[in-house]
């Protein structure tokens, strides 16, 4: 007779779940004991840490579109998915966890590894969290918990006791106190405001004479739609960071990203523009969209609850965002008068031609913007890119160019470090053919990446494609915040905190069994990226970048300038080679043509 770990397992399979990214632990081992009988279907796929489990479900998730399953066991195992978790609650990301938990005839007696976990996931798990005491709660409890994730978009959790899951399976009879399941699947309908809603922002688009447009991660799927309404209305069009791939850079009227990461003509765009759409966007700076006065503003999001959070909107249309602009846009009246277009395009072909420059100033050893700047105009056009939080976050944001079929993504919200690998290995599995690229500081990548080198090394050979490529921004520096403390607190480097140990990235990954390049010397870039590309296996790409290359936005404050300057004063290290460095940078806004420094 099935016992329920085998009944789980049976359920996974009839909601398409190909693989389960995990860490085994007794607290599951009735679960992982059922994946042997099962043939190893779904599969599990093993991390070196649940943390990882829980990033590698959060990148399936990204970049499939469909629900990633992360599995742990009862006490740390389930402590440890708590930040991948939340990393899929804040960026809206579906992920079904299932985790172990004390054996209920020890429950309440102090026993080991006894966690309260109704407790501790409760928030995480918001969306649908079920502790499972009896057989007959399955498939209910499991169907529940994928149907949430899908609808709410978050994580869900089924918290499972290990003597239960070794317990025979009874299936819910009809009876009182039994709850039943249809068959796995989630009806998708289409949600479209009323017409009238409709009438309402096509006027306020059509009265605007200078619209500017924001997409985030809701536009995915209505990239065309976009267009239309951009070409009708004569908009820019700027990206929250994770909508970075919805639209092509290389539109001219596309801006690229918004924000404390963003480009000059994003800001531009938002500074003079009269109208402002929004599209799946819940980006929560405010003060880099136009002030509360300024603009007339339409948000279309098919979450209500996050409808008005960020601007004053007029007019709030919930609703799916290709729906909603294929309704929108037999209503638009197109805009003869291009002026405002052809302001946007200049501000942006000016604007690539400055981040070229900068790219390619000089720096010790390698500018990190020329790393990503390399990369750019030779990544193939259906590649995915995910990218770390830290300094190599800028260059990502700002100096990558979406083309093509390009995806990408980032720990949007949370900004937490460490997913960029796992997402990558989470990529691969929800996109086997395609080639990955994974930006990575050297901070994150002592974190955690390092030890997922182990897990990519462990399952490339099942990629069709198996390129993944790991590229380390190594800098010896946490330089995000090192940048943090001199532009918002004033304070100079605190070395001891930010000093990273040196370690040869390369040499690890040719130690493990993948590939490794090294690159100390900014004219080697250009081959070591057409190198890590054409390989047939896994690479890491070592490059030593110059830590006091500045991320300076192009909407500097006087605040944030004159904190960076009091930190230099102050005794900052290398604190000349920092001012350099700022000033040969920004100098590149200011001028036309090619600056070697």
């Amino acid at each position: 007779m099935a016992t329920v770990g085998d009944y789980i397992l049976q359920r996974l399979r009839d909601w398409g779940v190909e693989q389960v990214f995990g860490y085994p632990g007794d607290g599951i081992n009735g679960i992982v004991a059922a994946c042997g009988k099962a043939d190893n279907r779904p599969r599990f796929i093993q991390s070196r840490h649940e943390e990882m489990s829980a990033f590698q479900a959060v990148g399936f998730a990204k970049f499939s579109g469909r629900p990633g399953v992360c599995l742990a066991t009862s006490g740390p195992g389930a402590i440890h998915l708590l930040n991948g978790l939340y990393d899929a609650k804040l960026d809206h990301v579906p992920v079904v966890a299932i985790v172990g938990q004390t054996a209920r005839s020890a429950m309440g007696g102090y026993f080991q590894q006894e966690v309260d976990l109704s407790a501790l996931y409760k928030d995480v798990a918001s969306a649908y969290l079920a502790e499972v005491n009896v057989s007959e709660q399955l498939p209910n409890a499991l169907d529940r918990a994928f149907r949430a994730a899908e609808s709410s978009r978050a994580p869900t959790a089924l918290i499972i006791p290990a003597d239960l899951q070794e317990e025979s399976y009874e299936a819910p009879r009809h009876a009182s106190n039994q709850v039943p399941s249809g068959p796995p699947g989630l009806p998708r309908p289409v949600v479209v405001p009323s017409e009238a809603d409709i009438d309402r922002a096509a006027a306020v688009l059509n009265d605007g004479e200078k619209v500017a447009i924001l997409v985030g991660q809701g536009a995915h799927g209505a990239t065309e739609e976009v267009q239309v309404v951009a070409e009708a209305t004569g908009a820019g069009a700027a990206k929250a960071l994770l909508g970075k791939d919805v639209l092509s850079d290389e539109l001219p009227w596309v801006t690229g990203s918004i924000g404390l990461l963003g480009t000059r003509p994003t800001y531009e765009l938002m500074r003079d523009c009269d109208t402002l759409l929004i599209v799946g966007s819940n980006m929560p700076y405010t003060q880099f969209l136009p002030k509360f006065d300024q603009a007339r503003a339409v948000q279309i999001d098919i979450d209500a609850s996050l409808i008005g959070m960020r601007y004053p909107t007029e007019v709030n249309l919930v609703g799916d965002a290709k729906a909603t602009l294929a309704a929108l846009i037999p209503k638009l009246e197109h805009k003869n008068d291009r002026g405002w277009r052809e302001s946007v395009e200049g501000n942006v072909a000016r604007w690539w031609e400055t981040i070229e420059r900068q790219a390619m100033l000089d720096a010790k050893p390698v500018n990190p913007m020329r790393v990503v700047q390399e990369l750019s105009s030779r990544i193939p056009d259906n590649a995915i890119v995910t990218a770390d939080s830290g300094s190599s976050t800028n260059w990502y944001a700002r100096n990558l160019k979406m083309r093509g079929t390009m995806r990408g993504s980032l720990s949007g919200t949370l900004a937490t470090m460490g997913p960029a690998v796992p997402y990558g290995i989470g990529a691969k599995f929800a996109e086997p053919v395609r080639p990955v690229v994974a930006l990575v500081g050297d901070g994150a990548m002592q974190m955690n990446g390092l030890a997922e080198l182990l897990t990519i090394k462990r399952y490339h050979s099942d990629w069709e494609d198996p390129r993944l490529v790991v590229c380390v921004f190594n800098n010896g520096d946490l330089n995000q915040v090192t940048w943090e403390m001199r532009a918002m607190s004033g304070a100079p480097k605190f070395e001891e905190s930010q000093n990273l140990p040196q370690v040869s990235y390369a040499e690890m990954a040719r130690a493990i069994g993948l590939e490794g390049i090294e690159v100390s010397e900014p004219g080697d870039l250009a081959d070591a990226w057409d190198s890590a590309l054409a390989a047939r296996k896994p690479v890491v790409l070592d490059v030593h970048c110059d830590p006091e290359v500045p991320p300076i936005p192009p909407h500097a404050t006087f605040d944030q300038i004159n904190a960076t300057t009091e930190a230099l004063l102050k005794g900052d290290p290398n604190a000349w080679h920092v001012f350099v460095q700022g000033v040969k940078t920004k100098a590149q806004e200011m001028t036309r043509g090619t600056m070697r420094a």
